[in-house]
Parts: structure tokens; C-alpha cells; sequence
């Protein structure tokens, strides 16, 4: 596992870090939001996972300095975000619950997309998070190229 994440780089190697060292499945690492960290604690709150159930898990103590500038860039990404009145999408009807919460820092994934994408029901720009074949294609391209 060494040699593959010795041949990645930025965001990927953050996202295969986070996968090997807190133990999260892909779909569990690519839906963490702003709210799921916990910095201080060393805490990744995991919401609806396998089998739609909550948990918690260690954030390794490695992880913590590239996770905090990297969530320095987030919020940033987030700022410009809302001054262009684009929102985070939300799960199942928090959107019409809390209208809102998709503008709060907390609701901002931790891995957004570079795009945008147009909301098929209202058409307002929103913020979704990266693409999992993104992850998939680059953990391909580092265990070829450790051999």
C-alpha cells in the first residue's frame, strides 16, 4: 500500500489515504461534508453508510495537517461558491426542509467537484462531489505504475 500511495499525488492520495487509514469505503469517503470532521478529536463521523447505518471512525493523526489545508481550499472553493449563489446538493428533502443549509460551510463536501451541475428540479447551479471514477482511475494508475 506504501508503494501505491508513494505514486500519488494531491487530492487522490488525500481520498486513498483517507480509505486505507480510517478504514471508509469510497462512496463513504467521497460523501464526507465540512460537518463530518472532527479536526480536534481526530473523528470522521461517517452518515448513512453500508447498510444506511451512522458510525465513527479515527482520523489518523497523519492525515491532519494535509486534511486541514486541503479544507482551507474548500472553504475557499465555498466562498467563491456563494458569492455566485451556488449551493451544495443535500440529502433526500433537506433542501425543501432547511432551503438554505446548501450555502452553510458545514453542508460542503470535502471532495466537491470541479463542475458544476444544474439541479433537475429547480435549475440553480449546485456543488456536488467528485466523480468516484476520479479515485478508481487514479488508485489504477499508481498500482501500475509501483508494479
Amino acid at each position: 500500500m506504501r508503494a501505491v500511495l508513494a505514486q500519488m499525488s494531491g487530492t487522490r492520495h488525500l481520498m486513498a489515504s483517507l480509505l486505507y487509514g480510517s478504514g471508509l469505503r469510497l462512496q463513504e469517503c467521497l460523501q464526507l461534508r465540512m460537518k463530518d470532521i472532527d479536526l480536534e478529536r481526530e473523528l470522521i463521523f461517517v452518515r448513512a453508510g453500508k447498510g444506511e447505518k451512522d458510525r465513527v471512525t479515527l482520523l489518523p493523526e497523519a492525515l491532519r495537517a494535509p486534511l486541514n489545508e486541503h479544507l482551507q481550499h474548500v472553504r475557499e472553493l465555498h466562498a467563491s461558491d456563494r458569492a455566485g449563489n451556488v449551493k451544495a446538493t443535500l440529502p433526500g428533502a433537506l433542501d425543501h426542509k432547511y432551503p438554505n443549509a446548501g450555502r452553510e460551510p458545514a453542508w460542503q463536501y470535502i471532495f466537491p467537484s470541479s463542475r458544476l451541475s444544474e439541479d433537475p428540479e429547480t435549475g440553480e447551479p449546485r456543488r456536488h462531489h467528485v466523480n468516484e471514477s476520479t479515485l478508481q482511475r487514479g488508485v489504477k494508475d499508481a498500482v501500475e505504475a509501483s508494479g
